[in-house]
């Protein structure tokens, strides 16, 4: 079994509990070639409503939630107390920190990437998003990030701070709203090299992962280009006089 296969078998499995057993089930935390396959795995699940959530709209990391169609819940009672928030606060004196050094620190306590979700780091410290069930562990053993000591408390997700991104607006005339030259204009590449990086699964359009350069995107569409960062397709104008498209997207810095 391939590790694709392992992770459909396990999203349904998740699926058939919700059906036969009547009761809100859920995944771990997926990134988003994960994603694609759990929207692929349960487009057509008769009896159970399937809905993703990663604590926040914007959340690049999410777990599929599982509903019985039959139960009158909306999707925030579904995902009710399914994730939390672990707050991390560093010395004002120390070095600046980024998201790699959190994660780099949380994984190296052996914690399974699927239980932990974004991580939002401010100039004091961070939030973290984990599933409650790794929060007492999190709390005695996650003193340091590198040689930094950190605090850390637990709040509920409701609490999450999202800090406001600083973006940049890119302007650019594009051949097509095809997936490879909005990339290409977005994070400053070739459209051969656009390609290659959605061939290779680190592109996600709308928090899912899209393997096709030439699908088409949209106006209001959110791109990831993962190791490089996120886009919003703000507007997609008219034809130039050369026959180019106008585009004007907003990047995240």
């Amino acid at each position: 079994m391939t590790k694709d296969e392992l992770i459909i078998s396990r999203i349904e499995d998740k699926i058939e509990q919700c059906r036969e057993g009547y009761y809100v089930t859920n995944t771990g935390l997926l990134d988003s070639h994960e994603q694609a396959l759990a929207a692929s795995a349960s487009r057509n699940a008769a009896g159970v409503r399937c809905l993703m959530y990663g604590g926040y709209d914007e959340a690049e990391r999410r777990m599929l939630v599982c509903v019985p169609s039959e139960i009158p819940m909306s999707d925030a009672e579904a995902a009710a107390d399914l994730l939390a928030v672990l707050r991390v606060t560093k010395p004002a004196i120390s070095r600046e920190l980024s998201h790699r050094d959190y994660l780099g620190s949380v994984l190296g306590l052996g914690i399974d990437r699927s239980v932990t979700g974004d991580i939002l780091v401010r100039p004091d410290g961070a939030d973290i998003i984990i599933m409650p069930e790794i929060a007492e562990f999190l709390l005695r053993e996650f003193r340091q990030v590198g040689r930094t000591n950190i605090r850390t408390q637990l709040v509920p997700i409701e609490q999450l701070s999202i800090p406001e991104m600083k973006t940049q607006t890119i302007r650019d005339t594009i051949p097509s709203a095809r997936l490879d030259s909005v990339v290409a204009s977005a994070f400053k590449l070739s459209r051969s090299k656009a390609a290659e990086a959605i061939r290779g699964g680190i592109v996600s359009l709308d928090h899912a992962e899209c393997l096709k350069p030439d699908a088409k995107v949209e106006e209001g569409q959110t791109l990831v280009l993962r190791g490089k960062g996120k886009a919003v397709i703000d507007e997609i104008g008219g034809e130039s006089k050369k026959g180019r498209i106008w585009i004007s997207i907003r990047r995240y810095i």
